[in-house]
């Protein structure tokens, strides 16, 4: 497996290479092309990601022969694929969602696994108060219909004094909730680990799943995917919800049953979604694509400068200690 040398700088020469380092994760180094370089300088050879799209099993199973460390967003990292990884030392998640990683497997190998958490909460964040606010002011179909030539009322929902039930209240959630309440929404919480202190100084109400179904005009979805068995939201759940109701996923597309979701949506019992994250990716088929009440996204919550800039810094930090023998920042 060759990998090609990155630009150099500085008249300083690289570092001979120890370790063979595969990029699986799209983003990793595409709008920092100098976190290559930096792996490069401290001994790595760099082998870029070969198909351009997150790897299958059959394809991990040759990528990853004569690598000692893999940087992967949503590669299919099961325990057939580590298993067979025999000079494999570490597994740098270039993100959060572990759902993609035979972590018994990692362990039983004596594989360090590690992620990048806090970088990009607030991107995400951000996002998810965008779908929000797009949905319920109608920005998409008023903007379509204002370019055709029309000049249509379009009346949304404000947000002042309606209820956010937030499934999952880790890093995001909270980043959320802190720019719901200043919307001057009510927030619902549902959480398998409450935060006790934050939910006091943010007035959230901790509720059972079916109570913030029940309750909320939005429904934001911020658990993680492995955590969950099947699907969190299916046909019972979207029958809980309030009519009219919008939901939000910037999570993971695991956590939605798409046909169900489809089947609210083309019955109006719901009042739009705002989705960024598919089952499948691109979400080829997908029902939902051909529904006027979504907003959807290409699984962009955390590609922002910021948010990739300090989550390539931190991947970087976590996959160099990991080679060295070194506990990573985060390891899992």
């Amino acid at each position: 497996m060759n990998a090609q040398p990155g630009p150099q700088s500085g008249g300083i020469p690289p570092v001979p290479p120890r370790w063979t380092v595969l990029i699986g994760s799209r983003s990793f180094g595409q709008l920092f092309p100098e976190h290559i370089t930096e792996l490069e300088r401290a001994g790595c050879a760099v082998v870029p990601n070969p198909i351009g799209r997150a790897l299958n099993e059959n394809e991990l199973l040759r990528a990853l022969d004569g690598v000692d460390a893999i940087i992967t967003g949503t590669d299919e990292l099961t325990a057939r694929v580590i298993e067979s990884a025999s000079q494999l030392k570490t597994i740098v998640k270039h993100g959060v969602g572990l759902e993609t990683i035979d972590l018994a497997a990692a362990r039983a190998r004596g594989i360090v696994v590690s992620f990048t958490p806090g970088t990009i909460h607030d991107s995400v964040a951000d996002l998810t108060m965008a779908l929000l606010l797009a949905l319920a002011r109608k920005i998409v179909p008023a903007h379509l219909s204002t370019r055709l030539g029309s000049w249509k009322p379009f009346f949304g929902m404000e947000l002042r004094d309606a209820t956010l039930g937030l499934v999952g209240l880790g890093r995001i959630g909270q980043a959320v909730c802190v720019r719901a309440r200043a919307f001057g929404m009510g927030v619902l919480a549902c959480d398998p680990y409450p935060n006790e202190g934050f939910a006091a100084e943010h007035d959230v109400t901790f509720v059972s799943l079916a109570e913030l179904l029940k309750a909320s005009d939005v429904v934001s979805l911020h658990a993680a995917a492995e955590q969950v068995p099947g699907a969190l939201i299916g046909h019972d759940e979207l029958r809980l919800m309030k009519p009219g109701a919008l939901l939000i996923n910037t999570a993971r597309g695991q956590l939605v049953d798409e046909a169900a979701l489809a089947a609210a949506l083309r019955d109006n019992r719901l009042g739009g979604a705002g989705i960024d994250a598919f089952v499948n990716e691109p979400p080829v088929g997908s029902p939902l694509l051909g529904l006027d009440n979504v907003v959807l996204t290409p699984h962009l919550g955390g590609r922002t400068q910021g948010g990739q800039r300090r989550m390539g810094e931190m991947a970087i930090e976590n996959c160099l200690r990991a080679l060295r023998g070194e506990m990573p920042l985060y390891a899992v």
